[in-house]
């Protein structure tokens, strides 16, 4: 008997309909719908409350064979929120170079670093990084909060935005000549791309 079979069979012995399950595991009814219709299963923490609810050990649930599935799926959504919460905090960190002299600014024969509010060459390219900057700063916040909620259809594109975001601002970086932010930007769209390239290798092995 499989996982979906012996679920249902434990949930009809003690009288409970999918509603009432699905309160007592702190879990919508769509999840307990899919769960004994064998189109998923349970995290790992629904999994010790059912086996507390009916009494029964892990085991006696799951066959090796759904552990071994269920510990995959465990991997890859584990995989998939550290991604998420990485991207989200390097687009967050990003704030931080608005107050880092990475712009160069000239003065007189030489070219002084200055930070983004001493930047005064170019007024409206002052302004043009100042909302690239912040722009994908809240696009990392809502990445986390996105993350917090599980929405992971959501924050797949957030995380393309993120990518694209990241790439037009070194594109704006190299035309405006800022070697420094360039070189900076250049380095966490790498470790992004990276993060990208490895979690597809996690997902398909």
């Amino acid at each position: 008997m499989e996982f979906h079979e012996k679920l249902q069979q434990l949930r009809k012995q003690k009288q409970l309909t999918q509603e009432q399950l699905a309160n007592e595991l702190y879990v919508s009814r769509t999840a307990v719908s899919k769960w004994e219709s064998g189109k998923g299963y349970p995290n790992i923490e629904s999994l010790k409350c059912i086996s507390r609810l009916f009494s029964v050990t892990i085991d006696d649930l799951l066959s090796g064979e759904e552990l071994i599935v269920l510990a995959e799926a465990e991997n890859r959504t584990n995989i998939n929120s550290i991604t998420h919460l990485i991207y989200g905090l390097l687009d967050v960190f990003t704030i931080l170079f608005i107050f880092l002299p990475l712009y160069g600014q000239p003065d007189g024969d030489h070219i002084r670093s200055v930070t983004l509010f001493s930047y005064y060459e170019s007024e409206s390219i002052r302004l043009v990084y100042f909302i690239l900057l912040i722009l994908i700063c809240v696009w990392g916040v809502a990445q986390l909060i996105l993350r917090s909620l599980q929405l992971e259809k959501a924050l797949k594109i957030f995380r393309l935005g993120s990518f694209l975001l990241h790439s037009i601002a070194i594109l704006i970086f190299i035309m405006t000549r800022q070697p420094y932010i360039t070189a900076f930007s250049f380095l966490l769209l790498i470790i992004k791309t990276i993060l990208l390239v490895k979690q597809a290798k996690w997902q398909n092995t």
